[in-house]
Parts: structure tokens; sequence; C-alpha cells
């Protein structure tokens, strides 16, 4: 948990609101998150062999994170409407036996970055989800039983707090 026990978005009332950044200077930022997309490794198979009815699960996916990312601030209600100068999604095949929880899908990470007055974590965040959401709706008619797991921040950087990276202690 941060240093600052209050929360930004609630004001002296108990209302909530988009916190005014006017003052703020602008500063280069930047934020990476990840998600996991678990399937069966017959789903994985057949993403990697380019088998799924849909097409390229994989492009889609990249392609609807980068879209996510440009639109966060028309779903997350309190998320300022920021001009993103970069947006990256990876869509990484995780085969059996590469992670610790045996777990076998599509590893997500997102990286943003913007030069303006507020971060950017919503929308690094928000585009690894619908990475793997993609995949999800793309997949769904072989492998309902997928799962969505792991979608967190794993670094941001700029602005007052500077770099905050997620630390071994907190896996």
């Amino acid at each position: 948990m941060s240093g600052d026990n209050h929360l930004t978005h609630i004001d002296e009332k108990g209302d909530v609101r988009m916190v005014d950044v006017s003052a703020k200077p602008d500063t280069q930022r930047i934020a990476i998150a990840e998600g996991f997309i678990s399937m069966h490794p017959s789903t994985l198979q057949m993403i990697e062999e380019g088998n799924a009815k849909k097409g390229d699960v994989l492009a889609c996916a990249r392609v609807a994170g980068i879209m996510a990312c440009k639109q966060t601030s028309s779903i997350i209600p309190m998320c300022h409407p920021l001009l993103i100068t970069k947006t990256k999604v990876d869509c990484t095949p995780v085969h059996e036996g590469e992670r610790e929880d045996g777990r076998v899908g599509i590893h997500v990470t997102c990286t943003t970055g913007v030069t303006g007055k507020t971060g950017i974590e919503m929308e690094a965040l928000f585009g690894a989800s619908v990475a793997c959401l993609t995949v999800y709706d793309m997949c769904k008619a072989v492998d309902r039983g997928m799962e969505v797991v792991y979608v967190r921040l794993l670094k941001k950087d700029g602005g007052k707090t500077g770099l905050w990276q997620r630390s071994a202690s907190m896996e």
C-alpha cells in the first residue's frame, strides 16, 4: 500500500469526483501491466497453429488491447482522457512446464506511455485485461473453461511519486 492514506477520487463530503490535475506539471509517464489467460493445451495449440475459426487470435488480442488503452476513460468513470504517446501489447504463449503453477495459456503484457499530468496505469491494466478477454472471445467455442488471472500492475514511472515496481514479495 502507498504511504498516502486518502482516496483522491472522494471529496471531503464523500462524493466521487474526477481529480483536478490542472496545476500539475506535464511529465513523462510509463506503465506496464500484465494478465494471463489459462486454457487447455489443445486450445493453445489451435491458437499457435492459426486454426481458430475467428482468425488470428493473438493479432486480434494485440489490436483489442491497444484500442482498449485508447478508450479507458470512456469506460472507467474517473479516468482522465489522455493523449497516449505509446502503447504496445505483447501476447506470449506459455506451454506445459513453463510456469510453476502448471498453467498453460497466453501471457499478456501491456506497456503504455504518455506525457501528461496524470498516470497511465489504468490504461495499461485495461489494455491487458481486454487483450485477455479477446482471446477468450475468440476461443470460447472450444474452451469455455479458460480463466483470466493475474491482471496486475508491474511498473509505473513518472509524476510526483516516481518509480514503483512490483517486488518479488508481492508475487
